[in-house]
């Protein structure tokens, strides 16, 4: 996206560090509009780059640096995905542990506080006006847990932390790399200050160094949180509940784990060819690694439009097309998916109408259904516009966790999961995405994903219980949401 221009006088370009960003191979500069953030405006250029024909080989020389994080889009086994974005070295980061948040700068000075995460993130974001730049040219970058609702929500405290990564982590970043697949363009963009000027000759002198080549395999069996015996009685549980009208619907999980040695950046490489997904992202920390391959967008803000396309209802792929096209049809059809998604749906749209303009909420697309590598998903789309004065920082803080991995209502739903799974969820249906300095926000739901730490594995795999669910056909879609990563860890043993 070419930044856009005033008309007026062209004016001098900008140099990156020391050297001009026309000494650089296809590269040129350009002045984009000012953009109101940290209290002031600042002006954000950009440098344009080759096209890369694999992001994935733009991105190696950079996957084992602290803090590089890439929001892929899968191009181009998956075309529903238009940017890849990359960043690296942020300003400053916020990690949140229980009730603590640590804020640290990139000299290693930090500070401490209880206050809300999101509040202190947005202190850090500053002032928000949506100027359309670029879809990230810096600001908020990483993962929200679906354990940040605590800080949220009323919640029990009953399942043990077993993966024990931060409730939150971000950085906030001065900059970043933008790939549009559908132009067909690179661009790195940044801040025009001292600081932009030095991350963005950081950056580029990074992109040529040598790819990260390291060695990871599992040393043990995949386990699993819940036996079919135990994954029964839970549902029976969540069937009682129902009943007794605590809920109309819940979405019931397992936890797979297996032990692991080595740096998960080959089986990053490996899910992303056998289950390209629009909302991928590797996100790469001093205190372990996020693996996403997630089909589904929880939160996109742009221009104060709102956009959310909760998926509900699945079935998986065959690999014979009269099958196929059967198990696509079924879903189409399917009264209880059909029930399902629009449950979601109502929470939803209540959801956005927290923060948007009273009746600017609508649901231009109900049921439609959507083809992956391994599934076919039953997907709509609610939309809304913010109200004045309201950010995306609010309308996350609104809908946070996404409504297509709890329940109905919310927080019934997420007390009785609090209950029935022996673990918290972690980053699994968490949000992996940016927030950037113009008020804009993508973001994914996190499913299919896993992390690593502490020389564990972890993923998870779930979905929606209603009244009229069957245990045995429930248990076998958490199975076939979860043999995709399987298939690609077999590889790996």
């Amino acid at each position: 996206m070419r930044a856009p221009r005033k008309s007026k006088p062209k004016p001098p370009q900008h140099r990156l560090g020391p050297r001009g960003v026309g000494d650089l191979s296809g590269g040129s500069s350009r002045q984009g509009e000012p953009l109101l953030c940290f209290g002031s405006y600042v002006v954000i250029i950009s440098l344009d780059l080759p096209y890369p024909d694999d992001c994935a080989r733009l991105f190696a020389p950079l996957a084992r640096q602290p803090w590089a994080h890439w929001l892929d889009s899968a191009w181009p086994a998956c075309r529903a995905g238009r940017h890849d974005i990359i960043t690296a070295w942020p300003r400053a980061t916020l990690v949140t542990r229980g009730l603590e948040t640590r804020i640290e700068s990139m000299d290693g000075h930090f500070k401490l506080s209880r206050a809300c995460p999101l509040q202190l993130l947005r202190a850090q974001l500053g002032p928000q006006v949506d100027a359309a730049v670029a879809p990230f040219a810096g600001g908020a970058l990483g993962y929200f847990a679906y354990d940040l609702a605590r800080r949220l929500h009323r919640l029990p405290s009953l399942a043990s932390n077993a993966e024990g990564l931060p409730e939150m982590a971000v950085g906030i970043y001065d900059g970043a790399l933008v790939v549009d697949h559908f132009d067909r363009t690179c661009r790195l963009w940044a801040s025009d200050d001292t600081v932009g000027r030095a991350w963005a000759d950081r950056f580029l002198a990074s992109l040529r160094g040598a790819p990260a080549a390291p060695d990871f395999a599992l040393t043990g069996e995949i386990d699993s949180s819940l036996s079919p015996e135990a994954y029964r009685r839970a549902f029976a549980q969540v069937r009682n509940y129902i009943r007794e009208g605590d809920c109309y619907q819940v979405n019931l999980a397992l936890r797979f784990a297996a032990p692991c040695r080595g740096h998960p950046w080959p089986l990053y490489l490996a899910l992303r060819a056998r289950n390209p997904a629009p909302f991928s992202a590797w996100l790469n920390f001093p205190f372990g690694q996020v693996l996403s391959s997630s089909p589904e967008r929880f939160l996109s803000v742009r221009g104060g439009l709102v956009e959310t396309r909760p998926i509900k209802g699945t079935r998986p792929r065959s690999e014979d097309p009269g099958e196929d096209a059967r198990r696509k049809a079924e879903l189409f059809s399917s009264a209880k998916d059909r029930a399902e998604n629009l449950m979601i749906v109502d929470l939803l749209r209540n959801d956005l109408g927290q923060v948007c303009v009273p009746g600017s909420v609508t649901v231009p697309s109900l049921f439609a259904v959507e083809s992956f590598a391994t599934v076919h998903h039953l997907v709509s789309t609610v939309r809304g516009r913010l109200r004045p004065g309201k950010t995306a920082l609010d309308q996350l803080a609104a809908a946070f966790p996404g409504g297509s991995i709890t329940g109905a209502p919310k927080l019934r739903a997420m007390q009785i999961i609090e209950e029935l799974e022996a673990e918290r969820r972690g980053i699994y249906c968490g949000a992996i995405g940016y927030l950037g300095h113009d008020g804009g926000m993508d973001s994914n739901l996190a499913i299919r994903t896993l992390t690593r730490a502490d020389n564990h594995l972890r993923f998870w795999a779930g979905g929606g219980l209603v009244a009229d669910s069957d245990a045995a056909a429930e248990y076998q879609e958490c199975q076939d949401k979860a043999r995709a990563l399987q298939e690609v860890l077999a590889g790996f043993r």
